[in-house]
């Protein structure tokens, strides 16, 4: 069975009582980040740019409006300060694109927490299907998977709140297949934010315009010329969620930065060592990485959340990379931390996975220490 026929039967699933549980806590943690994102001043205008029409969904920040444009904005809002789930099956933020169509849908629609619950569970899962299926060489070309498989996610969910048929289904994902965007250029700017919103619209469009009588090719996703075709898909073999559910492994974040720093962080957290005694420190990760999260001089605090070598010297400096605040244009300026990142070297190691970090720290006095963090 195609990728594409097993997405069409798995929108209407049962879904597994784990896995919702782990959708549940999810929904609090991207209520939270959304909650927070909205209080960024930096965002306000783009906010604002999108208060023109009105509806029954809510937005971060105040406000109401139609279901695709509740959708983009708390889409991006959610995912503004980089703070929201991660899974590393596919690298992705699999909640920043599907949970802000499902709760925009499920307000216009009237239906039950807990029906929506269920469809953003399995577009949660669906995203992660798709990313699978893309596999990481759609990644490392620099498509932003959030965006890609993040909007099939998204428009699975959708498809389910609004019980579309199998052959609405499929058009939805044809649909999809033409508006599902996102590159990692944008990392460390606001677009990569607005990734996830574009994802969460893509998801609401798709489906009500399916539902409307659009239709599409009949495999947009795999067919030929489709997205995966065009889109570097490793073609990956995939199989519907039975016992185990990828959704129960996701990841939530302890830092208010890139997935890809928390393994160096975590490490570092507990070196407690005197800054002024370092000569040096040695980040060794996963070669994913280097292209991620790797800006050797951020500037904003944006970029700052994509730096190894910034945010492994605010750690070591006693800056807490947990608190939102942190990630400034004032910290990404601040002297001390250009002093002690200069002497941060970042380097790839095939031998880690892309949840390890080794961090090696010299001293002055030639001292060596060695830490080591999955």
């Amino acid at each position: 069975m195609g990728i594409t026929e097993q997405l069409i039967k798995f929108s209407t699933a049962e879904v597994a009582e784990e896995a919702a549980a782990m959708m549940r806590l999810s929904l609090l943690d991207w209520a939270a980040c959304g909650i927070a994102g909205a209080q960024e001043a930096e965002f306000a205008a783009f906010r604002g740019a999108q208060m023109v029409e009105d509806g029954p969904a809510h937005v971060f920040g105040g406000g109401t409006l139609g279901a695709a444009a509740a959708a983009l904005v708390n889409g991006t809002l959610s995912h503004a300060l980089d703070y929201d789930d991660t899974h590393f099956a596919h690298i992705g933020h699999p909640s920043v694109a599907v949970l802000p169509c499902v709760m925009a849908l499920a307000e216009t629609l009237d239906v039950s927490l807990n029906d929506a619950i269920d469809a953003a569970t399995i577009g949660v899962e669906a995203s992660i299907m798709v990313g699978v299926w893309l596999g990481r060489d759609h990644y490392q070309i620099g498509y932003h998977q959030t965006a890609t498989a993040g909007a099939f996610g998204a428009t699975i969910a959708a498809a389910r709140l609004l019980a579309l048929d199998k052959h609405q289904t499929r058009h939805a994902l044809g649909l999809c297949a033409s508006m599902a965007s996102g590159v990692k250029a944008q990392f460390g700017t606001m677009a990569k934010p607005l990734n996830a919103g574009l994802a969460a619209r893509t998801g609401v469009e798709a489906a009500l315009w399916a539902q409307a009588g659009m239709t599409a090719a009949h495999d947009g996703l795999a067919g030929p010329l489709g997205f995966g075709e065009t889109h570097h898909a490793e073609a990956a073999e995939v199989k519907l969620p039975r016992k185990d559910w990828q959704i129960s492994t996701i990841s939530h974040k302890f830092h208010a930065c890139c997935h890809g720093l928390h393994a160096m962080l975590e490490a570092l957290s507990g070196a407690k060592i005197d800054a002024d005694r370092i000569a040096g420190v040695k980040v060794r990760t996963h070669p994913r990485w280097m292209s991620v999260c790797n800006i050797a001089e951020p500037s904003t605090g944006l970029e700052v959340k994509f730096s190894y070598a910034h945010t492994a010297a605010m750690t070591l400096l006693g800056h807490a990379t947990g608190a939102v605040e942190n990630f400034s244009d004032a910290i990404a300026k601040d002297k001390a931390l250009h002093a002690l990142r200069s002497k941060v070297e970042v380097v790839a190691d095939e031998t880690l996975s892309e949840t390890q970090s080794q961090v090696t720290i010299t001293l002055e006095t030639g001292e060596v220490r060695r830490l080591r963090h999955d």
